[in-house]
């Protein structure tokens, strides 16, 4: 297995399906194309135009999803200094992405009052696999 980068970052189309009073959103099943294992899920609330940035996990597989609101994941890899990936996801492209451990990564709320980001991760939250960079470490452009 080679160097990670954030063409590794995979996309999967989620399922919104309209009910009588309220959509049934699909996340991740067992049998999905990046399903790792389950270690906890959580929620993180991304207030219209905070940047939370940035981060990279060490052993962590992510597994993002943003069923309310709209939020921009900005992704970098210290291979390619220069080089951003750049997915806004949420109500209006309900996808989610599988990120590998070992891409530094930021997001920023686009919605207001706020946007709703679910990680799905297989492991277990440990702060010392986890590494974090000032806002102004990594240059990118968040306006």
């Amino acid at each position: 297995m080679g160097t990670i980068t954030i063409n590794d970052i995979q996309i999967t189309p989620l399922k919104r399906i309209p009910t009588s009073g309220g959509d049934v959103l699909h996340a991740i099943k067992l049998a999905d194309q990046g399903y790792v294992n389950f270690g906890e899920a959580y929620f993180s609330i991304a207030e219209y135009g905070a940047v939370k940035a940035w981060k990279k996990h060490l052993k962590m597989t992510l597994n993002l999803i943003v069923p309310v609101g709209m939020v921009r994941f900005v992704f970098f890899s210290p291979c390619r200094p220069d080089t951003f990936r750049v997915e806004e996801i949420g109500e209006e492209r309900y996808v989610r992405l599988t990120v590998p451990p070992g891409i530094w990564f930021g997001f920023k709320g686009l919605y207001k009052p706020y946007s709703l980001v679910y990680n799905f991760a297989d492991i277990v939250h440990d702060p010392g696999e986890v590494e974090r960079n000032l806002i102004h470490e990594i240059k990118y452009n968040w306006l």
